[in-house]
């Protein structure tokens, strides 16, 4: 689920790579028939149709990358019901679908919001889970769901929490509209789409006064979901939870002056008012997916990520508006993995 988004599509270009069989289904409603990577069928269809879901699992799939969420906060409070109709009764019309089809295996792409304003970071998984809008607790609720299911139905479901993704493959970049994530912006104003980035808050208890934010490579994430689908196909059922992330964080600032260094533009920077409920370190704690899935996050320097989504950007002035086709291929390999959306 998810298949043709940013995320969804660079892991099903990761699954692809290492052979796997890979079926994309996504309604586009915010994701693109271009970013489907050769190899990949794309099937346009939305998640809360159970019944022309379990038809297409029935048809040979082993397990499923659940990446389909409506994932913008400002959004999510002024219409929670979208939120609550999308990422919990589409999730669990997901659920009721692979149930239907007897498949069995689950990794869903969720998020670090569920923790709400964190006590301490980095943040474990064992923290409390207490979230400050409808995004993150409908992304909660879900888990919830995938709980039920595993103890009721015998499903091995992993969950992996992270905070904010950036940088790109060659083939597969962000093109977000709108695009509210701080990196991509920063690179807006570096290509002249913008005039200023705006700063919210200065005074911060942080070495530079700004927020400081965990960040992966979407490469790293990619490699997240493999390895956790992989972890799916042995054990008992159960939910495990693992975050991915950073283990540090970057700074505002410190993303604005690492992306005059890669672009070689000035990038002008407004500091504002905070934001009301922003808190000064968000940052998650992957020891455990380290440990326990051998996931080692090998392109997330702050450079690494915004060389890559830079030279996609400058390869993709239109983003997805300039590519041809879906670029939907031939199947070969020995596993099928469904990656769709709502």
């Amino acid at each position: 689920m998810g298949g043709a988004g940013y995320v969804g599509s660079t892991s099903v270009e990761r699954f692809v790579d290492t052979g796997h069989q890979v079926v994309v289904y996504d309604n586009l409603s915010s994701g693109h028939a271009a970013a489907v990577p050769e190899g990949a069928r794309l099937v346009v269809g939305d998640v809360a149709d159970t019944h022309r879901l379990a038809e297409l699992l029935s048809d040979g799939v082993d397990a499923v990358l659940h990446c389909a969420a409506r994932s913008l906060v400002g959004e999510s409070m002024t219409d929670p019901g979208l939120y609550y109709r999308t990422n919990v009764a589409g999730g669990v019309a997901l659920l009721e679908a692979m149930r239907e089809a007897g498949v069995t295996r689950l990794v869903y792409s969720s998020t670090a919001a569920v923790y709400g304003e964190p006590r301490r970071v980095p943040i474990a998984e064992a923290d409390r889970t207490e979230p400050i809008n409808p995004y993150g607790a409908t992304k909660l609720a879900f888990e919830g769901a995938m709980r039920w299911f595993c103890a009721a139905h015998d499903f091995r479901a992993i969950s992996l929490r992270y905070f904010n993704v950036a940088g790109a493959t060659e083939r597969n970049g962000e093109d977000h509209d709108p695009e509210t994530h701080l990196l991509p912006l920063v690179l807006r104003v570096a290509a002249g789409g913008a005039t200023h980035v705006q700063i919210y808050g200065q005074d911060y208890p942080t070495p530079d006064g700004t927020c400081i934010r965990d960040f992966i490579h979407v490469r790293d994430l990619a490699n997240g979901h493999l390895l956790a689908l992989e972890a799916t196909g042995e054990g008992d059922a159960s939910l495990e939870v693992y975050n991915l992330g950073s283990a540090a964080g970057f700074s505002v600032r410190e993303v604005v002056e690492a992306a005059r260094r890669v672009t070689g533009r000035a990038i002008p920077a407004r500091p504002i008012k905070r934001r009301v409920g922003d808190p000064p370190v968000l940052v998650a704690s992957s020891r455990r997916a380290r440990r326990e899935l051998g996931w080692q996050p090998s392109h997330s320097t702050l450079e690494h990520m915004l060389a890559d989504a830079w030279a996609w950007r400058e390869a993709h002035p239109a983003g997805y508006a300039d590519a041809s086709s879906n670029g939907a291929g031939r199947l070969s390999a020995e596993e099928k993995v469904a990656a769709s959306a709502g």
